[in-house]
């Protein structure tokens, strides 16, 4: 197993987490990152989004290798809040946030990783397999950069996504398809006090339907929830008008389907029994994705753990990430986790020996 140098690796990840990168802001840690693989070696392309989900870019590059095969490597760039002006503390070989911020281990720990895993081999000039790297913008809340990343750049026809949580061997080859619903429920105002059995409640149709809907955990592959509910004028008005958004998960997609299905009519029903007007936008955020623990990737990363005496773990997850992006265009991609905790808190931490252990993990799977 190869010497990682730890200094310069916590020191790298350090000054990621304090440049600034909320979602949809990745312009100065894009064009940092794009600077530093251009510094030690790889063929750097500025891939442009769409002004409105950043003002940034996704980053796609390339160091050609002399060893068989080809991997595509990726993390997100951006952060959710409260990410801004991130004072990392580093307590007992854990790094922390001083603790009003997140820490930004999801995702810097990955690039972290991959980028001094490629210093160390260059130090060494060991052989490596061609690496293809994707970098994104604006995962938090959408998968929007790897939605919109040109496919066209990449020549791996396998990919290693690096946004997982849990023991460092942990390799995520089941993930979830998500529907997102928003739901506008249109009822009909009145006096609340002086004539309330003229109006329509929209609050009432939709408690209503929630009543009779499942929700949370609907069973070990499918969850659905409503997260976002909106209105109301004052309290003397019968409510007009409600908003609503919701989600569904399932590993399999027939379940997924049905599940919709149930919360799309028993909206419906409601709203038709309650003389309310109602629309419902479904729209699909990411397929899920399955990959067999026989496949011959798996199979090559637990051999990479297993080099560096450490025990591989396939197991499902009931997030999404890029990797269910790229899996829907046709790259076989698994999420690895890097150690990171309690992410998207400001009690984030991700451990030393952790984010060393995930190095060299790529290290060597870039070098057998």
């Amino acid at each position: 197993m190869t010497t990682i140098n730890q200094d310069r690796l916590i020191q790298h990840f350090i000054d990621l987490v304090k440049i600034n990168s909320e979602s949809r802001n990745e312009k100065a840690i894009s064009e940092t990152l794009a600077e530093q693989l251009g510094q030690i070696g790889f063929q750097v392309s500025k891939l442009p989004v769409p002004a409105d989900i950043s003002n940034g870019f996704n980053i796609y590059a390339k160091l050609p290798g002399k060893l068989d095969g080809s991997i595509l490597l990726s993390c997100h760039m951006d952060t959710v809040t409260p990410g801004n002006d991130i004072e990392p503390v580093i307590v007992d070989g854990v790094i922390s946030s001083k603790g009003d911020t997140i820490l930004g281990g999801d995702d810097k720990s990955g690039i972290a990783a991959i980028m001094e895993a490629v210093r160390c081999i260059q130090a060494q000039d060991v052989p490596h397999k061609t690496i293809e790297l994707a970098f994104t913008v604006y995962e938090e809340g959408g998968l929007h950069g790897s939605k919109n990343f040109d496919m066209s750049f990449v020549e791996s026809e396998q990919a290693i996504v690096l946004d997982s949580g849990g023991a460092i061997g942990t390799i995520i080859t089941v993930a979830p398809g998500q529907q997102n619903l928003k739901i506008n429920i249109t009822g009909k105002p009145a006096h609340a006090g002086l004539a309330p059995e003229e109006g329509i409640n929209a609050l009432t149709v939709a408690a209503d339907a929630i009543c009779q809907m499942k929700l949370s955990r609907i069973d070990s592959e499918t969850t659905a929830n409503i997260g976002v509910v909106k209105g109301g004028q004052a309290t003397n008005i019968v409510m007009p008008e409600l908003y609503l958004e919701a989600e569904a998960r399932s590993l399999d997609d027939d379940k997924l389907a049905a599940q919709v299905e149930h919360m799309v009519s028993t909206f419906n029903a409601s709203a038709e029994k309650h003389g309310a007007e109602i629309s419902i936008e479904s729209t699909r955020a990411y397929n899920a994705y399955r990959i067999d623990d026989n496949d011959p990737h798996i199979a090559a990363i637990k051999a990479a753990f297993t080099a560096n005496g450490v025990e591989p773990k396939t197991q499902s997850t009931g997030g999404g990430s890029d990797a269910n992006i790229f899996n829907g265009k046709g790259l076989k991609t698994v999420n690895l986790s890097t150690g990171m905790a309690k992410v998207h808190t400001t009690e984030e931490y991700i451990k030393i020996t952790d984010m060393v252990g995930i190095t060299e993990f790529i290290y060597t799977y870039l070098t057998k």
